[in-house]
């Protein structure tokens, strides 16, 4: 299914379950998405992406993770969509409407980190990481931010504030350690981080030793905005404050010098 959803082939869910129940005696449909959650969140362990409406699930057994690491393991086809997916060029899109756009942050948003440890596993992808590189998705997803931001204070009669909504990772660099600078109804400047993805709302994503520590100087006016589905149906959520605060943080790599 994810190979189909990430060459843009129509499936049914229902289908598929409905197959699985056949071959599966005595499991229910809930059983069976249950443990395709679990699938996501293997998925992700591995440096994939999920399939879209089955939300990792983290509690899974050993023997899961095995069983889809070895699926995977030598096809070519899951890679190859996946590649062709993190790496596509990303065109600007336009908003169809406030209210479907903006949603809650999910739950599992603000869940603690799990405690690390080394599989030293043959099959670790960084596919992930091949997508935050895509300079052409990062910089649509801001450029649909600014639009959304400048709406926003539009829609709320607050025109001039709208008018000055700014994309400064593009006018100003992106050192700063936000992307968009906006403001509250109040006119108090909103600084905007925003990371964004083609894949579902709880795919992992990178941030900068920047980008938290501007968090942390400017926690009142910070917020991070994450884009997600971006390239079928792009909605966003928010968090505001420091990002450490917000978000389980995960030290996947450091920058090494001879002692």
């Amino acid at each position: 299914m994810l190979e189909l959803e990430l060459n843009g082939q129509r499936y049914s869910k229902a289908h598929h379950a409905s197959g699985l129940m056949a071959q599966l005696e005595g499991r229910s449909r809930k059983s069976i998405d249950f443990k395709h959650c679990n699938i996501s969140a293997v998925m992700l362990q591995l440096g994939y992406p999920y399939i879209r409406g089955y939300k990792p699930l983290a509690n899974y057994q050993g023997l899961l993770f095995d069983v889809v690491e070895d699926r995977l393991r030598g096809n070519r086809s899951v890679d190859q969509a996946v590649e062709a997916a993190v790496g596509r060029p990303a065109a600007e899109v336009s908003i169809p409407a406030m209210d479907i756009v903006w949603v809650d942050p999910p739950p599992a948003a603000k869940r603690p980190a799990e405690t690390w440890r080394p599989t030293f596993r043959h099959l670790v992808r960084d596919y992930l990481a091949q997508e935050a590189r895509n300079r052409s998705l990062g910089q649509a997803g801001e450029l649909f931010v600014a639009e959304f931001e400048a709406r926003r204070l539009d829609a709320a009669g607050k025109k001039s504030l709208a008018a000055r909504v700014e994309h400064v990772a593009a006018s100003m660099g992106d050192g700063l350690g936000f992307d968009v600078l906006s403001f509250d109804l109040d006119g108090r400047e909103r600084l905007i981080e925003v990371k964004t993805t083609s894949f579902g709302e709880l795919t992992p994503f990178f941030v900068s030793r920047n980008e938290l520590a501007r968090s942390e100087a400017d926690r009142d006016q910070y917020h991070l905005y994450r884009v997600f589905d971006f390239r079928d149906q792009p909605r966003l959520f928010g968090l505001q404050g420091a990002i450490s605060e917000q978000c389980s943080l995960d030290p996947v790599s450091y920058l090494a010098r001879v002692a």
